[in-house]
Order: structure tokens, then sequence, then C-alpha cells
């Protein structure tokens, strides 16, 4: 989910903690739990720090090990450990429980977009992403907003959200029985298909899917259950050249494949370089697919550019390629 979601779900759940008794009688205690659970539900996404050092870096950690086994239970530790340092008086136990629940519900509730988790580690490193819910889901958004202005109106913030929380519930069986339906039709649409990506739009009915099957791509967009292929791709393998065996050993282009299971490449040559091309298909938006890696080789093998992110220009695009460091 988007920040802004993290936190009202941070806040949300400080609320939810005083339906626990030692919480609700003890005023201290209460607001150490809620600086937990507001601070505990953005902590895995800390990891944005690696932004500073370049896009490749990110884009290979951004909810990788952060958001794992290992650093779900550390960022419980740490974050209701240091709040405990300031507060000793409290119960240490319930403002960690709190704290590590955000946490937990921080990296679960990541699962379900289309940008997903590696939240299995270390048992694997594969990303989980079910592609249900859109990274910001306005109703999510609006029932949080809504929980919290009813607090601050005098409702119990524990009973409130409960039913608020009872009410997301619902809504996420519905949201994945929308794509479950969406999977349905496209495998009776394209009987070949093999896996499909999906990932949902604001607009509640509308939805980019990417489709693999053995020998193609297909790119369609699904709006109110009718589905439109809008590009299709011949499913080639990686030559064995050279060229692209250099492009495979470059930081940005092992990012985008570390991260991306749907991608087409391309090879395009020039005068004084050749340039590799991947391109995710899952993100396809006006006609333009923004999430990309690109890589500038030249004749001697060497590699003179290259970049990973989202890019929705080709004019961006070239610039990003002049300004960025060449990848050691």
């Amino acid at each position: 989910m988007d920040t802004g979601t993290h936190i009202v779900m941070g806040i949300a759940l400080g609320g939810l903690a005083t339906i626990d008794p030692v919480v609700q009688n003890d005023p201290t205690l209460f607001h150490a739990v809620l600086v937990g659970t507001i601070v505990g539900s953005h902590a895995p996404d800390f990891d944005t720090v690696f932004k500073l050092k370049n896009n490749a870096t990110y884009i290979r950690h951004h909810r990788g090990a952060s958001h794992s086994i290992p650093a779900i239970i550390l960022w419980g530790l740490i974050v209701s450990g240091i709040i405990y340092s300031v507060v000793p008086e409290v119960s240490y136990f319930h403002l960690w429980f709190w704290t590590f629940l955000a946490v937990i519900i921080h990296v679960f509730v990541d699962l379900f977009n289309a940008y997903g988790t590696q939240a299995f580690r270390p048992f694997t490193n594969r990303w989980i992403a079910l592609g249900f819910i859109n990274t910001f889901d306005p109703y999510i958004f609006m029932l949080n907003i809504g929980g919290v202005s009813a607090w601050l109106l005098g409702a119990h913030p524990g009973y409130t959200w409960l039913i608020i929380y009872t009410v997301i519930a619902l809504y996420y069986i519905k949201r994945y029985m929308d794509k479950r339906e969406i999977v349905k039709k496209i495998k009776d649409f394209i009987p070949e298909t093999v896996e499909v990506a999906t990932s949902p739009t604001l607009k509640q009915n509308n939805w980019r899917v990417a489709i693999t099957t053995k020998d193609m791509f297909y790119v369609a967009a699904v709006e109110n259950g009718h589905i439109e292929i809008v590009d299709e791709f011949d499913k080639v393998q990686l030559p064995d050249t050279p060229m692209m065996e250099k492009a495979l050993t470059d930081k940005n282009i092992a990012s985008f494949l570390n991260f991306s299971p749907v991608y087409r490449w391309e090879i395009n040559e020039f005068d004084e370089y050749t340039e590799i091309r991947f391109i995710d298909l899952r993100y396809r938006s006006k006609e333009y697919y923004p999430f990309v890696a690109v890589v500038q080789i030249n004749p001697d093998l060497e590699i003179i550019s290259s970049y990973t992110g989202w890019i929705f220009s080709e004019h961006k695009l070239q610039n990003k390629l002049v300004i960025e460091d060449s990848p050691v």
C-alpha cells in the first residue's frame, strides 16, 4: 500500500488496541502503543532509504529483505524497544504485541497489490503479488479516514475499528472474487493461458492484465468484464550472445529481472552503441510501458550507460541514461 494508507492503518490499529483492557486503562501505555502502531505500520518501508544510492539498489531491495519473516520480527522488537526505553513504566508485552501486529499487517496488505513483496524470505525469494488491491485504494483509504473522523468525534475507537475492518475484510474478499472471475474469463478467452498477472486500477471495474502463454505475451484491459487485447508480443528467448551476456551483468538489468516476472526485450543498434531494453508488461498506462531497464553497450562490450525505474516518456528516459552514472 502507499505511505498514507499505511499511516492511517497505524492510527486505526492504535484505536483498535483500546479493546485491550490493559491499554484502555493506562493512558501512558495507550499513547506508547499509538506511537508504536503508527511507526510499526510504516517501518518495513524504511528501506526507501536505498533510493539515496540508486534506483537499481532500491528496486532490488524494496519490499525484499525489509518485508521478510526475520525483518518482521526485528522491526517489532526495535520499534517497541526504542519506545519502551523512553517510557519504561508501561507494560512492554502489550506495547510489543500491538507494534508487532502493525508490522505484520503492513507486510500482509502489501501482498495483495501488483508490486508484491518477498514476505516468505528466507524460505523463498519469490515475489508474492496477488494483484487484486491497488497500491492506493481510495475505498480502503476513505474507510480509514472515516474511522479516524468518527474517533475524533467521540466514537469508541475499538468498536469503530472492529466495524470498519470487518467491512474492509469483506471488501478484500469481494476484490479476490473479482480477480478470480477475470482470470476465469481470460482462460476461457485464451485457453492456452499459462499465467495471468492482474493489476487493478483506481476505477473499481477496470483492470490491467498481462497474459502469458507458451509462445506469446498478451497485454489486455478488462472493463466491466469485457476483455480487450491491446498488445501482443512473441515470447522469444534471450539470445546467447556476448552482447546480451554483458547486459545481464549490469546492476540495473539484474535488479529489473529480479523483480519483473512478465517482460519483453528488444535490441536497437546505433552507430556508437547497442541498446538493450527490458520492458515490464504489467503496468501499461496510456499506451506506454513505464517500468523499464535499459543498458547501452559500445562495440568493445563496455557498458556506457544504464537505467532502471519508472519513466513515462522516451525523452525522460534518454535524459536519465545521460545523467545516471555508469555501473561499475
